[in-house]
């Protein structure tokens, strides 16, 4: 199973967001160059994860983002399916459909497949993810060299 750069990115900035102080607040901008990508591609990404209620965007002086009660407690399969957005691992439709759709084993063993790796996530939280060894490596991301 493979993640879109967009999950990934999502991810990334759930996990950095996890491991701040509840009452630091960091802008898209300090996530995207802490975890070394484009802020453009972070904002779209933060902006989805505001709109599923795992990040809350504080605005005006001193704003920023934070993780929410209920991202910090997030199953990450879940995450990932709604970012994947449950997308099929076969596509069977289209402008030329394959002849083995009304007899084909793949697409359900694929399927099957695809459905073991969401339940392999959903055992984990994201407060799993940052926990020791990456919750100190995560908060170093981004810091003024020492």
């Amino acid at each position: 199973m493979r993640l879109t750069r967009y999950t990934d990115l999502a991810l990334r900035a759930v996990m950095r967001l996890a491991v701040v102080d509840g009452a630091e607040l960091l802008t898209t901008r300090q996530i995207a160059d802490a975890v070394n990508v484009p802020y453009t591609h972070m904002a779209k990404a933060v902006a989805q994860l505001q709109h599923l209620g795992v990040v809350e965007a504080h605005r005006g002086r001193g704003g920023g983002l934070a993780l929410s009660g209920a991202g910090r407690g997030a199953r990450v399969g879940d995450l990932v399916r709604t970012l994947e957005a449950d997308r099929e691992t076969v596509v069977c439709e289209g402008t030329s459909p394959c002849p083995l759709a009304g007899a084909c084993r793949l697409r359900r063993a694929l399927r099957d497949a695809q459905e073991a790796f969401y339940a392999s996530l959903d055992t984990l939280t994201v407060a799993d993810l940052v926990a020791s060894p990456t919750g100190p490596v995560l908060l170093a991301l981004g810091a003024p060299p020492g």
